[in-house]
């Protein structure tokens, strides 16, 4: 018997072999549908917190799957559950252990608990934070909940196979590619379609011809919102026939599919991958026609604004009843006669299925019960510290209280430990026994595990921290070379790009001009089109385009034009490159830098320092703040020598400014968290940055004529800031401390304020009331004039410093006013 049959990657198979493969991708099919049935019992009984499932987008994932190939990405949407399955790096157990929040990242692979249940991910980075052969594994870069968040980064995973097929000097980075051959593939809800990122994203692709293939699960809803009412003609395909490719143009290949046509949709995800990873032409695939058959999540029911007619068309179309249907069905009669079925009988698939249906259940209880004993021990160990101290304490009754509630809660969870333990803590304060302390040992403990479970990996631990990286200063010719500012970048550019060829720059006006500023002046013609390139006036992808080139181990730097348009792209910096670590505990990275340039700029939309904005969204990204351009130089040979994100903020009003041009251009660095005293005084201490300092050095000269010596404290980096403690140094010589920033009122002085006064312990060296000056409220008007009037001005900070002095000592340094 040799009847063949072309089902999968283009591959003849013999009919055993294709039975076989059908009935695989049905058990798949059908254990990724159990596991979301009873995926939301879990939850409605309360041993989950919330669940959103991929139930009726199966058949499609499956064909997805089957070309996908070791070294691809995918770049999804939180219902991929069955593509996990079908590439082997999701089974059951795993499923359930994400949907209760398991913490151990043996059980939990996609996050260790720390994202809800459809959010996946595989390991980039080993045990030691080190990048592993993604070339031989496939790859899933980490799902983000906020819709449409995931397509930037998809157009960076896609853009690095174009990378490392055209540009030269990559050969050795064959970890990361096979000369360009992977495909970045996307998916998302046919509803998140309208949000911008996708057109955006659509747009760019389209434009910079990557290996990507969006797939889009159209289920005709978007929660409880028609798609009538998301999207124009009702059809994504339709409305973007205009991105179809023809001859001598760029474009798309766009093909629709329906969701429950098995043999269709091998067929076009084969044609798709052939033709993106070939010619590297982005591909469009709507797949129609698909279910939601528990609704959109857990949070409510479908039955509520479905009609009685499209709930019935959903049973019958449902995507695994139609491959099962079709499975019963199919019937091949070989050279000899002989028919030849995939099942004998509709009992056989049956039996199959309440297979399965066990096989979900039993895997449920197992990651049920690693979950729960490995907390019921910590119950254990607590519940006998809390008897032993019961037994010593005056206040008995109530700690026993204490332990018998907690023993009593069938299902607990850590805080009901230490909500236990900590009150009982407060009844024993004033006694003293050694069960006391051991409790005081097992709260703290918890509490420092705790912080490994829940906290630990927001930046890189391991020894490539950028931290880590040891300063250099830059070095000089005895005959001093005095040039435009903007010289030291451009030359320093050049040295990276020279040594590092996995460097690129990319952004508005960064290619054929270099730069608004001329910072990248001729690197474009002396290094290509692709490592110094320009790019459309879209921020948010082209932050998506820096991270998912991180991603893939190339060193992008993401160029925004101003700092008040990182706006555009702080969601994408915030919910994605910023948490990547933290979310995946430390098994992905994308060590992307993002170039902007802002400080003391005129106008409304150009007033360049939302910073108190900017850095309480981007944790897990360090924010530098260099006052000249050798110190931007600086900061980002450091960042290229670790492996954490940085947002590296130049002053726009330096680049014309003289300064020396260092002769070991890439290789001094300037350190992370570290201070830079650049004035010394005795009466007051103030701490700034970027360009305003020129003008507190310029204040400084005026106090000091007035016998009032400031003492300059350069931050040079907000996140992290000050990690050796240097500034309370100088507040307990001087006792006073000014913050001057050009940001709002509460912004980053206030961040500032805190580190100083709060986590140095700066508050012991005051003789007089730490105090900020800010701009105002407001942002600040055209012209120099509104820059005077809203930002501190040379003699806003005079009066100021001049006023806390007057307090101190009245006499000498009588009322200004």
């Amino acid at each position: 018997m040799s009847q063949s049959v072309e089902i999968s990657n283009s591959q003849q198979l013999s009919f055993e072999d294709f039975k076989k493969e059908v009935l695989d991708d049905y058990k798949i099919a059908k254990l990724s549908r159990e596991c979301s049935l009873l995926g939301r019992r879990e939850v409605l009984t309360g041993k989950a917190k919330f669940g959103i499932f991929g139930d009726g987008k199966e058949v499609p994932q499956l064909a997805m799957a089957k070309a996908f190939k070791n070294g691809d990405f995918r770049s999804g949407y939180y219902r991929d559950q069955t593509f996990m399955m079908a590439i082997g790096e999701l089974n059951p157990q795993q499923f359930f252990a994400g949907l209760y929040a398991h913490t151990d990242i043996q059980q939990e692979p996609m996050s260790a608990g720390r994202q809800m249940g459809g959010h996946f991910a595989t390991h980039s980075l080993d045990e030691n934070g080190n990048w592993k052969n993604l070339t031989a594994q496939k790859n899933s870069s980490a799902d983000i909940s906020p819709t449409a968040g995931q397509m930037p980064r998809l157009l960076g995973l896609a853009q690095a196979s174009k990378i490392y097929r055209n540009v030269k000097g990559l050969e050795s980075f064959s970890n990361f590619s096979d000369k360009g051959n992977e495909v970045a593939w996307g998916t998302i809800g046919n509803a998140s379609t309208s949000e911008g990122l996708f057109f955006e994203t659509i747009n760019a692709a389209g434009v910079l011809q990557v290996p990507m293939v969006m797939s889009v699960w159209d289920d005709e809803y978007g929660i409880s919102v028609h798609a009538k009412h998301q999207t124009t003609k009702e059809s994504i395909s339709e409305i973007l026939k205009g991105f179809q490719r023809e001859n001598d143009t760029n474009g798309y290949e766009i093909f629709v599919v329906n969701g429950w046509d098995y043999v269709q949709l091998i067929d076009v995800y084969n044609k798709a991958a052939e033709v993106a990873r070939t010619k590297h032409i982005p591909v469009l695939i709507h797949v129609k026609e698909l279910t939601q058959p528990q609704g959109h999540s857990t949070s409510g029911s479908h039955e509520r604004y479905k009609s009685k007619e499209r709930l019935q068309w959903e049973q019958e179309f449902d995507c695994i009843a139609k491959m099962r249907q079709w499975i019963l069905e199919f019937e091949l009669t070989d050279e000899q006669g002989n028919v030849l079925r995939f099942v004998d009988n509709e009992e056989e698939l049956t039996a199959l299925d309440k297979k399965l249906k066990k096989e979900v259940s039993v895997a449920k209880r197992e990651a049920w019960n690693n979950f729960i004993n490995e907390i019921k021990a910590e119950v254990t160990e607590a519940t006998n510290l809390l008897e032993k101290v019961a037994a010593k304490s005056a206040n008995a009754s109530f700690i026993t209280k204490y332990k018998n509630d907690l023993t009593a809660i069938a299902e607990p969870i850590r805080k009901d430990i230490l909500v236990a333990c900590r009150k009982s803590l407060r009844l024993i304060r004033e006694e003293n026994f050694a069960e006391k302390i051991a409790l005081q040992n097992f709260i703290k403990d918890r509490i420092k595990d705790a912080g490994v479970k829940y906290s630990a990996h927001l930046l890189s631990e391991t020894e490539a921290a950028t931290t880590n990286v040891s300063s250099t200063a830059p070095t000089y010719d005895s005959e001093k070379n005095i040039v435009d500012a903007r010289i030291v970048m451009r030359e320093n550019f050049d040295a990276i790009l020279k040594k590092h060829p996995e460097v690129l720059i990319f952004g508005e006006d960064a290619g054929h001009i270099g730069d608004v500023n001329q910072g990248l002046e001729g690197l474009q013609e002396k290094y290509g089109e692709l490592r110094v390139s320009d790019t459309g006036i879209r921020e948010a992808t082209i932050l998506g385009q820096g991270i998912g080139m991180a991603m893939r181990g190339l060193r992008p730097i993401a160029e925004i034009q101003y700092l008040d348009y990182l706006l555009y792209a702080l969601q994408i910096m915030s919910d994605d490159l910023a948490t990547l670590r933290y979310r995946t505990f430390g098994k992905q990275k994308a060590p992307l830098i993002i170039r902007t340039r802002g400080h003391r700029l005129e106008g409304i939309w150009h007033s360049g320092s939302p910073m108190g904005g900017i850095i309480n969204n981007i944790r897990g990204i360090h924010v530098l703040v260099p006052r000249n351009m050798t110190k931007a130089a600086g900061f980002y040979n450091t960042v290229l020598e670790g492996d954490d994100p940085a947002l590296i903020v130049e002053c726009l009003n330096g680049y014309r400014l003289k300064e020396e041009l260092p002769t070991n251009l890439g290789e001094f660095k300037t350190p992370i968290g570290v201070v830079e005293t650049i004035k010394e005084g005795s009466d007051i201490t103030i701490v700034s940055y970027g360009s305003t300092l020129r003008i507190v050095e310029e204040a400084a000269k005026e106090l000091a004529q007035v016998d009032i010596h400031v003492e300059i404290v350069d931050a040079q980096s907000l996140l992290p800031f000050d990690v050796n403690h240097d500034t309370v140094k100088s507040i307990a010589k001087t006792n006073r401390l000014l913050v001057v920033d050009e940001d709002v009122p509460g912004g980053a002085s206030a961040y500032l304020l805190q580190e100083i006064v709060e986590n140095q312990n700066a508050y012991i060296h005051l003789d007089s009331k730490p105090q900020t000056l800010t701009a105002k409220a407001h942002r600040p008007a055209y012209g120099t004039d509104g820059d005077y009037f809203s930002k501190p001005s040379a003699e806003d900070i005079f009066e100021k410093v001049y006023d806390i002095m007057h307090e101190a000592n009245p006499q000498k340094y009588k009322s200004l006013y």
